[in-house]
């Protein structure tokens, strides 16, 4: 055997020890026998760095010092889940997935481990790149210190995809945390709040040998990038075999179920049986099982619509009510904000709570020293439940009187009939609103503009260089070179920022301008059924609850918006700069398959599923995750399903190939 081979062999014999340890519970050698192993392939790649692989069994070890993390940008969105807290809510959320699938629906049931969003790429059997969530649309590269987690496997085994992402989530066992908490008592240190927010920032670490030390954990839960399954759950089984620590059916972490009633059922097991697992749970997601289905029902803004979680009724707290002081948000809503004695709520120090809106305050009854019922509902800020009475009694309370002017510029607050939010109506002069509001036009979903942050805008407004958000197309290199922490390179990088995107999508622009309740989803829909601006303007209120998912409230927040002369003035503005505010028409579409449905089923040689359904809408067609007699086309790949194969024979519903399918489109 030469040195490449002896460490080939190292390296398997390593793996395969770490994962019968670490994922199937069983030890195969000493713990002596396992470091003697160690070290020879330490030494060896030691006399051999060439030949040391980057997932090397070794690499568990740590010690690469990290100066920061590089930003990845995510292949797909990592999007978070809509809470629930009660089976009225799951039920009006199966409701909204029956109006759009007919047939019936299996879901899953998987336990909400609290801990590290994490996504895992692996490139050719190895471990190529582990990104955190971020901001859901790109997150930090923590590859070496997730080499360290003994769970993840380095090199996979069996069949597996070339190349794939597998999500999860990373924690810290309570056992690992009440150890790591008893070492810094001994050593006089301020103990770690909970175990989430340790994990969180042990994977922060810029040393992965500290990582290494602090025994994290991960279950990976959700494969991406690849076509291979037509369900979830069939993904999950599958990965083990390739050497994953996935949720086990066996431990009843993972569950397929038909019914609200079922899903119930492990709510209620798992809520009282959640204080006997070694790690930490806060709820349970729920899934819809087959992968057509999940595809047709889509994705809001913020969340799929084919997942949501069911969140644990919130720890709660006592505390005092010493101030309510008020924000201004972009569209110049007013949030009263309750400032608290500090507290200890669920591992963290509260103190501050939101209070939403006047109705609330009055519901409540609140009063300035009130002792008050705090809660973490799955909000970030906490929220205040109720009021100790019997304290009141014996205790002076001053009742809150909601503010009648902004808090920022003095103008009068109004409220709209049916609305709970006060408004600050000077969106215009109101130093908040107009901060708020070219952040927002800047910002990565709108038109994402490159070198300028918040401290930025701040600074370029009390320069008086901008006052709205037209103001940044006049800026020039001259306007901002002298300001502070400004270098040549950082003004070069603003002005090239700006002029870029003024080549984006007028979808973006209509996002970009902040009208209320317009969000990324309905600003493509409104941009897509108008086509440009004027007609946008012109729009009538029946004309524009006509366009799929604008209601009531969006039809009359984009009449009201349109109705300001100042806003008009503003597009006018920002037109004279070049932006665009007129839809390129793709012109791939064509109306081929027009009244036609589609169904897709296999592995396919040229294109992915995505790809055909995106041609076969693009063509005027539509797609349908299951078989029935309104289904025109079965498009058959490699490994289709012999049940789908079956049914449209049964129904005579006609298959072709992919080549077919293309050839359709010629």
């Amino acid at each position: 055997m030469n040195i490449k081979e002896k460490i080939e062999h190292l390296e398997a014999e390593l793996e395969r020890f770490n994962h019968a340890y670490y994922i199937n519970n069983q030890s195969l050698v000493s713990d002596l026998e396992y470091d003697l192993l160690l070290k020879k392939l330490e030494s060896l790649e030691k006399e051999h760095p060439d030949l040391a692989s980057p997932n090397s069994p070794t690499k568990r070890v740590g010690g690469d010092i990290t100066k920061q993390f590089d930003t990845i940008k995510h292949k797909l969105p990592m999007l978070s889940l809509a809470n629930t807290y009660s089976k009225e809510e799951l039920t009006e959320w199966e409701t909204r997935i029956k109006k759009i699938i007919e047939h019936d629906v299996e879901y899953i049931c998987e336990l909400k481990y609290d801990g590290v969003a994490i996504g895992i790429q692996y490139v050719n059997g190895e471990l190529y790149r582990a990104v955190t969530r971020g901001d859901g649309t790109q997150g930090e590269d923590v590859t070496k210190n997730v080499r360290t987690i003994k769970s993840i496997p380095l090199k996979l085994k069996g069949d597996y995809p070339q190349d794939f992402e597998i999500r999860g989530e990373i924690f810290m066992p309570l056992k690992n945390f009440k150890a790591l908490n008893q070492k810094r008592e001994a050593a006089g240190e301020e103990l770690y709040a909970n175990p989430r927010n340790t994990a969180s920032g042990t994977l922060k670490s810029l040393n992965s040998k500290v990582v290494a030390q602090r025994g994290l954990d991960c279950f990976l839960y959700g494969v991406y990038g690849t076509d291979l399954f037509e369900s979830h759950y069939q993904s999950i089984l599958k990965t083990k075999d390739w050497g994953f620590n996935s949720p086990s059916p066996e431990k009843n972490y993972i569950k397929k179920v038909n019914s609200i009633d079922e899903i119930m059922e492990f709510i209620q097991y798992w809520n009282s049986e959640r204080n006997n697992l070694p790690f930490e749970i806060d709820g349970i997601v729920l899934k819809v099982n087959n992968y057509d289905t999940q595809k047709i029902l889509g994705y809001t803004a913020k969340n799929p619509r084919w997942a949501i979680s069911y969140k644990f009724k919130a720890e709660r707290a006592e505390s005092i009510l010493q101030e309510v002081t008020y924000q201004v948000g972009r569209t110049g809503a007013i949030t009263p904000v309750a400032n608290l004695k500090p507290v200890l709520l669920a591992g963290t120090t509260v103190k501050r709570a939101s209070l939403h809106n006047a109705d609330q305050i009055a519901k409540l009854d609140l009063h300035i020293n009130d002792q008050v019922y705090v809660e973490k509902g799955g909000e970030i800020i906490p929220k205040i439940v109720g009021v100790n009475l019997a304290y009141r009694k014996n205790n002076t309370t001053t009742p809150i009187q909601f503010i009648q002017t902004c808090p920022d510029c003095g103008t009068p607050l109004t409220r709209n009939e049916g609305e709970a939010q006060h408004y600050c109506p000077n969106d215009i002069g109101c130093p908040t609103q107009i901060l708020g509001k070219i952040e927002h036009f800047i910002s990565r979903k709108a038109m994402n503009i490159d070198g300028i942050g918040p401290e930025t805008i701040v600074l370029f407004h009390q320069k008086g260089l901008i006052n709205n958000v037209a103001d940044l197309y006049t800026l020039t290199f001259e306007d901002i070179i002298d300001l502070d922490r400004v270098a040549d390179k950082s003004a070069n990088n603003i002005i090239k920022g700006i002029n870029l995107s003024k080549t984006k999508e007028f979808e973006k622009v209509l996002f970009a301008l902040g009208i209320r309740y317009v969000g990324e989803t309905v600003a493509k829909k409104l941009a897509k059924y108008f086509k440009n601006i004027d007609r946008l303007m012109q729009a009538t209120f029946e004309e524009l609850i006509v366009v799929d998912e604008i209601g009531e409230r969006i039809a009359q927040s984009v009449i009201a918006y349109f109705q300001n002369p100042k806003h008009i003035d503003l597009i006018q503005q920002l037109q004279k700069q070049g932006l665009q505010f007129n839809v390129i028409e793709n012109l791939n579409e064509t109306s081929k398959l027009e009244g036609q449905t589609f169904i897709i089923s296999g592995v396919f040689e040229t294109h992915s599923r995505e790809e055909l359904k995106h041609l076969i809408e693009e063509n005027g067609g539509k797609n349908t995750s299951s078989i029935s007699k309104k289904t025109n086309y079965l498009i058959a790949g490699d490994k289709m399903g012999p049940s789908k194969l079956e049914k449209a024979n049964k129904l005579g519903v006609k298959i072709i190939s992919e080549t077919e399918f293309i050839q359709m489109l010629a």
